[in-house]
């Protein structure tokens, strides 16, 4: 049997079936436009705790044993043989004990918290027990570790000049930042082995190696890093079994290295007054604002037609400057002072001003003349001291018969 389909017959069904297709999609764009709950995004910033140092060696291994002898004269302040200006031959060919890993070593001990701290040398030679509880730094020196000439980055004091041998601490005379390394065992890529054993301690400027004397020149950016590298390195081997022998290097004689050095002290000089003059008279200078010499023309002037202020005049800072602009923040100070000081000479602020007193007689001049005198008087330079002779102390006898 054929099934028949019912038809709803009602006037509200066949209103519904005679809807316009158009109504029925913009019924369906409607619904479809229900706008989605946005998720708040939250960022997460994740610092890392620094990493405490940890011990190079076991404090056990530590035995305290009297420096050798490397001199002719112990002495019990310091605590080392004095008077001999060259290491034993046995002991510059003795193995170091330890090798410092810079990756794996450093961290931060408590020298972190007290601020001029120095490094640590045993942490350089890779023989600190301590760890975190060290007193020194345990980290590589960097651009902005900047010590006293008169020391080095361990603390060590500097001499005048240095060993015959070229090694110690080194001397205060002349920044040295190459270090000579000799008994380098030659190979065929001998300069790629040396830049990546040297390259550890901090920025090369430049590596020279002398593959027919077996020895190599390492000079660093900065002076504390050769410092550094000279304790790291001293009695290490490279990719084969040998001990170096670390020094400082004398003074380049070739011209061209002079003047290379000359030039970057200049630089350093000129970075240091760049950073000390204002940023105006800089940016003036160097010509990196043109019309700045047009505004300096008008503002110098003070209203006086053809003149124009020198540089220590319209560039002063202070009370007493011409430029209004170098007596910003002062001239209130100057008022406070001002009535502080008038309050002090009248007995104080609530106090009323004492009336003047009457004219002394007594004298050619008045009491009150000779106030108006010391008021206006002006006050003139002394000359300067002739300076003492630099000469030799000379005895002189005295005028007695008896000497």
């Amino acid at each position: 049997m054929a099934e028949v389909a019912e038809v709803d017959t009602r006037p509200e069904a066949l209103e519904l079936d005679g809807r316009d297709d158009n109504q029925e999609l913009a019924l369906a764009t409607t619904n479809t436009e229900v706008a989605a709950p946005t998720e708040k995004k939250v960022k997460k910033i994740i610092r890392r705790k620094k990493r405490p140092a940890r011990p190079q060696i076991d404090p056990a291994l530590i035995k305290s044993e009297p420096p050798p002898q490397t001199g002719t004269i112990f002495n019990i302040w310091y605590n080392k043989w004095s008077g001999g200006d060259r290491e034993d031959k046995y002991l510059s060919q003795t193995k170091a004990k330890g090798r410092c890993n810079i990756a794996d070593d450093s961290g931060y001990t408590r020298a972190d918290n007290v601020s001029g701290s120095y490094f640590c040398l045993y942490f350089a030679r890779g023989i600190c027990p301590k760890g975190q509880d060290c007193e020194y730094l345990h980290r590589l020196p960097g651009i902005h570790d900047i010590f006293n000439p008169s020391v080095d980055c361990f603390g060590r004091d500097k001499f005048s000049d240095y060993r015959d041998d070229m090694g110690g601490v080194g001397s205060f005379t002349r920044q040295n930042r190459t270090v000579y390394v000799g008994r380098i065992h030659v190979t065929d890529d001998i300069e790629e082995i040396v830049a990546r054993h040297f390259a550890e301690w901090g920025q090369v400027e430049r590596i020279r190696v002398l593959n027919t004397r077996g020895v190599a020149f390492i000079t660093y950016t900065n002076e504390c890093q050769a410092q550094f590298a000279k304790e790291a390195m001293a009695h290490q081997s490279l990719d084969h079994d040998e001990v170096l022998n670390v020094r400082w290097a004398t003074a380049d004689p070739n011209p061209m290295a002079q003047k290379r050095e000359a030039r970057r002290i200049e630089e350093q000089a000129a970075e240091a007054i760049r950073r000390a003059l204002p940023a105006e008279y800089v940016a003036e200078i160097e010509g990196r604002d043109p019309e700045a010499r047009k505004r300096r023309k008008i503002e110098s002037s003070y209203g006086l037609e053809g003149y124009e202020a020198p540089d220590e005049v319209h560039f002063a800072r202070g009370p007493n400057a011409v430029n209004p602009r170098g007596r910003e923040g002062h001239e209130e100070l100057q008022y406070e002072e001002r009535l502080m000081l008038e309050a002090g000479e009248s007995g104080g602020w609530d106090e009323p001003p004492q009336q003047p007193a009457e004219p002394q007689k007594e004298g050619i001049l008045s009491s009150s003349t000779l106030a108006a005198l010391q008021a206006a008087r002006v006050s003139v330079a002394s000359k300067p001291k002739p300076a003492a002779p630099s000469g030799p102390l000379v005895a002189y006898g005295s005028d007695d018969d008896s000497d």
